[in-house]
């Protein structure tokens, strides 16, 4: 056992203190404090200057159009145009943002014509045109003589009320604000089981490729190697990802202290108020997905002799992990369809869709406990047929040409255990 802890504490500390880690930890915490502070980082390249329109046509349309457009945008300034050459000389010279020529034509119908140096839409222009399409409903409705009451009357929405006769059935509310937090859990588990599990088939493959690995096996049995590489990463991974989670929570909480507009906004999309059950069932797949997917890593890992071969070797693993995310994506909109409920239960899907139908749906207890069942069985079946191909693995040397190694690496497991 004292070994084992050894060659856990050796792994965790010398990633802990390589480059490439405090690098990435950088940059993601950057990334992090970005995130928090991007309303900020908007109103810094927030163009805050007037915008001028020049106008010409319609003096009473365009008073109501400058009406209804500053009560948008504020910054929008509408001026007089003193003529049209004059006016779009001006926009070309980027003196106004734009040039816009109103026109009623019997029997009132409203034209315009807008004039800016560049073709691309601009958030200006959208809402001209939205303003000025509504001006043309209330002149149309004037002169047919339909009041404004029965105008509204008309516009009204249909009251439609949406009851669910399942009493266990998440209302709207509730789904939008499930589908926030599994979204997030689900990016994080894809990115860690991705990111984790390459480590540990590179930190093998390079231990075998500097010949370091005939020395630890030969003081240490494989299997207690294998499983304190696991490990390693895994206390690696946790102290990377409680780092984010201090850094996000020390921003968050200062916002939602001094912005009630942020502290509506995460009540609103459910973090604040979200089930303590929904946060545990996110750690127990995130830890047993890992497992799964490590033990995996390390088995792949095992077989190759050079780093370069790593990423063709676990390939197959990677792909696996992209598909399970694929389909948690698609779960998003329809977590009930017999797709999803159906992958829910292979234990290579089921950290990511079962945590999905946890997270959206209402389900049965025994349907938790049975996904969870195969899903540790298989991670326990993985780690011992990991652990053999592990042990015959790290004494291969030469090229690995494909999966096929597995059968050799499980064939000198038995020869050395002999």
């Amino acid at each position: 056992m004292n070994k084992f802890w050894t060659i856990l504490g050796h792994t965790y500390v010398s990633k802990l203190k390589s480059k490439a880690f405090m690098i990435s930890t950088a940059i993601t915490l950057v990334f992090v404090i970005a995130a928090a502070n991007i309303d900020v980082i908007i109103k810094l390249f927030q163009d805050e200057d007037d915008k001028i329109v020049l106008i010409e046509g319609d003096t009473e349309v365009a008073n109501m159009l400058e009406m209804s457009v500053q009560q948008m945008d504020e910054r929008i300034v509408f001026k007089e145009s003193e003529s049209e050459e004059l006016s779009k000389k001006m926009v070309q010279e980027d003196e106004a943002a734009a040039f816009l020529v109103i026109d009623v034509n019997d029997p009132n119908i409203l034209t315009a014509t807008y004039y800016e140096n560049k073709a691309s839409e601009s958030n200006v222009q959208s809402m001209i045109h939205q303003q000025l399409q509504q001006l043309k409903v209330a002149i149309a409705t004037e002169q047919a003589g339909v009041d404004e009451a029965t105008l509204m009357d008309i516009n009204e929405p249909i009251s439609f009320e949406k009851v669910a006769l399942d009493e266990a059935t998440k209302t709207d509310e509730e789904l939008n604000q499930a589908r926030v937090i599994v979204y997030i859990m689900l990016f994080v588990l894809y990115m860690a089981v991705i990111i984790y599990g390459q480590m540990i088939a590179t930190d093998v493959a390079t231990e075998k490729s500097s010949r370091v690995m005939e020395i630890l096996i030969s003081s240490a049995p494989p299997v207690t190697h294998m499983f304190a590489k696991i490990f390693g990463v895994a206390l690696l991974g946790l102290t990377q990802i409680l780092l984010f989670f201090f850094v996000s929570f020390s921003f968050i909480k200062y916002k939602i202290t001094t912005s009630v507009e942020v502290s509506e906004t995460l009540d609103m999309i459910g973090i604040s108020s979200a089930p303590i059950s929904i946060y545990v069932y996110a750690l127990l797949f995130f830890v047993l997905g890992y497992l799964l997917y490590a033990t995996i890593a390390a088995m792949l890992g095992s077989l190759v002799s050079r780093v370069e071969d790593v990423q063709q070797l676990i390939l197959p693993m990677t792909l696996l992990i992209m598909v399970a995310f694929f389909i948690a994506m698609f779960g998003l909109s329809v977590p009930d369809a017999t797709f999803i409920t159906v992958t829910s239960y292979i234990p290579f899907f089921t950290p990511m869709i079962m945590f999905l139908r946890i997270g959206m749906l209402e389900i049965a207890t025994w349907e938790i406990i049975l996904s969870i069942g195969i899903l540790v069985g298989t991670t326990i079946l993985f780690a011992v047929i990991g652990a053999r191909i592990y042990r015959g693995g790290v004494l291969m040397y030469g090229p690995s040409r494909s999966l096929k190694d597995l059968k050799n690496a499980f064939q000198l497991s038995k020869k050395e255990k002999n």
